[in-house]
């Protein structure tokens, strides 16, 4: 019985850190790192950065769950989390997230350098605090500003390894950036009746899913021209390019057919095929990278 309880419990701290969306942020960031530099990079701020970095996404997302309890108890989508169901207490989420960034933040002061240290303090207050506390609640655009926390990993990784911020990891950050409200906004469509509930002000919500739809349209054409950036700026070649265009005609494919059907199932699977874009966007930059060494 208490091995039963002591599993329950470390799955309920393991939901508030966010693991499918923290892999992705280390992901990014891990890209950024392999990206600074022509060959391999030292082991020490691989590891290092890796590991604070996503200690920090994992705090970020714990005090997101603190913040937005009430919130979530009233969605289905997330009313199954931990702090609705009554599963931990609040003090021991504030302990837990307040604990996990301590450890980040003296593993990347100490072990990579106090810049990537900073920045990403700066990027989990954006998101846990400035994003959630405030942005959410406050206006529509709130994925649109908030999205610059979300956007950053791929920055603390190349700053991880160089120590400064390079011109290219900006691009990194540029294309998550613009990829977040079309990535997001799908998800919010689907779910707008449910956002609606917890008086959360999302776009669908304030402004209705046909507006919606047309900005994800939108977000998406830019999306295809600022990942063209890349291989434009001589950072990526001919595998980066012929890769990029297919998924962008993808991307704009579910973004068109969103406008057509109107349906929910339709926003679903764009904000599915986003995640698998990302990914293959990110992966593609890699390969290309080493494969022109």
């Amino acid at each position: 019985m208490p091995s039963t309880l002591i599993l329950s419990s470390w799955k309920n701290y393991l939901a508030l850190c966010k693991p499918k969306v923290v892999a992705l942020i280390i992901f990014t960031a891990v890209v950024g790192m392999l990206l600074a530099t022509p060959g391999l990079p030292p082991f020490q701020p691989l590891l290092l950065g890796t590991l604070g970095i996503g200690l920090a996404a994992a705090s970020a997302a714990a005090i997101n769950h603190f913040i937005d309890q009430k919130a979530d108890s009233k969605m289905a989508r997330t009313q199954d989390r931990p702090l609705p169901q009554g599963e931990i207490s609040a003090q021991n989420v504030i302990i837990f997230a307040l604990s996990l960034a301590a450890i980040a933040m003296f593993i990347l002061t100490f072990g990579v350098n106090p810049l990537t240290a900073t920045l990403t303090f700066l990027s989990l207050i954006g998101y846990a605090i400035i994003y959630t506390a405030f942005l959410k609640h406050a206006t529509p655009q709130n994925i649109v500003i908030g999205g610059a926390a979300g956007a950053a990993p791929p920055v603390l990784g190349w700053c991880a390894i160089t120590g400064s911020v390079h011109p290219h990891a900006l691009l990194l950050f540029l294309i998550i950036f613009i990829w977040t409200p079309p990535h997001f906004w799908a998800l919010a469509i689907a779910k707008r009746e449910e956002y609606a509930k917890a008086s959360i002000p999302m776009l669908p919500v304030t402004h209705g899913a046909e507006y919606t739809r047309l900005q994800v349209l939108l977000y998406t054409i830019l999306l295809l021209i600022v990942t063209l950036l890349p291989y434009l700026t001589g950072m990526s070649g001919l595998i980066y390019l012929a890769t990029t265009i297919p998924l962008n005609i993808g991307f704009l494919y579910f973004a068109i057919q969103m406008i057509i059907t109107k349906e929910d199932r339709v926003a679903m699977k764009t904000f599915g095929f986003s995640i698998i874009y990302l990914t293959c966007i990110f992966s593609t930059l890699l390969i290309d990278h080493y494969f022109l060494l």
